[in-house]
């Protein structure tokens, strides 16, 4: 049961989200087939909305005077998830557009709440020492949400699971890269903090620009450690619609190439925010196009790198 939203207010609600918070994925959705577009985007839409009431954002971006402090709005979060999952009357379109999909999907309900478990870390300020710590951050936010779209997509095969976890973890990683110095800024570092130790950089100094070298080779190496996890996501294509693939293969074109040009740019990398032209968008469009048709070549069970770090099993 829900709110009296209908579905078209829903929809256009979800529309919103997506084309206010992410460049990037909003123009490689437009690529899936209308019906999976639409589930994409309300997806979107509700995890969006979860990170933004964390963070005390709008759309990614700003800051929302809240009287209400991280835990409890992260608990109130988890109330109305709860609700929306259970099939409960719910409110905002957010959670109207959760229960849609989980509805029609079956989308396991551990998924959603795995997603606001990624949350709680950062409510937590919890740090990670080796690059596996970190993964299961990126799992929490980013490589369940891999694995809910590829739900939507239709995928129920456990392996291909596995690839669309991976696709998320590259994008966090890239993500983690590009957003280094504001992310500190805000009080929060993710990266591996054996690695910074090794670099010679405190954890409270690296927005130093006297650290801006030293930066740049850890992010190198986040870069570097993302590269095994796109490939992994890219065999994963062959088990997908052919829309999906194409739109799936354009997205992972868009972040890779971010994550290269954060490297390319070396210390200068967070003087401003690397971002992809809407030439470069319709480039990837082009080779995903391409790949996606290659991908009806291949399979989606290659044997995956052992070495890669695996999902829990929900």
């Amino acid at each position: 049961m829900t709110a009296h939203l209908t579905p078209q207010a829903t929809q256009d609600y979800a529309d919103a989200s997506i084309a206010g918070g992410s460049q990037s994925f909003a123009a490689a959705s437009q690529l899936f087939d209308e019906a999976t577009r639409r589930d994409v985007t309300k997806l979107y839409a509700w995890c969006r909305h979860c990170d933004d009431v964390v963070d005390g954002q709008t759309l990614g971006h700003g800051k929302v005077v809240s009287d209400q402090s991280q835990h409890q709005r992260l608990h109130q979060l988890t109330g109305d998830t709860l609700r929306a999952l259970r099939g409960d009357a719910v409110q905002h379109p957010a959670f109207i557009a959760l229960q849609d999909i989980v509805r029609r999907h079956e989308l396991p309900h551990a998924l959603p709440l795995a997603h606001l478990e990624g949350f709680r870390a950062d409510v937590e300020h919890r740090s990670y020492q080796t690059l596996p710590d970190l993964l299961w951050y990126c799992y929490g936010v980013a490589g369940v949400v891999g694995i809910m779209m590829a739900h939507l997509m239709g995928v129920r095969d456990p392996q291909v699971l596995d690839r669309a976890c991976d696709l998320g973890l590259a994008f966090q990683l890239t993500n983690i890269a590009r957003d280094i110095v504001d992310d500190a800024e805000n009080g929060r570092i993710y990266l591996p903090l054996e690695w910074l130790a090794k670099a010679g950089i405190a954890p409270d100094e690296i927005t130093s620009p006297a650290n801006r070298r030293a930066l740049a080779g850890v992010a190198a190496r986040l870069v570097y450690a993302a590269e095994p996890y796109y490939a992994s996501a890219r065999v994963g294509l062959a088990a997908l619609p052919w829309r999906a693939a194409w739109a799936i293969s354009t997205a992972l074109g868009v972040y890779r190439a971010i994550g290269r040009e954060v490297m390319k740019r070396g210390p200068s990398a967070w003087d401003h925010r690397v971002s992809t032209s809407k030439l470069q968008k319709a480039g990837f469009a082009s080779i995903g196009m391409v790949e996606a048709t290659r991908s009806r070549l291949g399979s989606a069970h290659q044997s995956r790198p052992s070495v890669l770090w695996q999902r829990p099993v929900l």
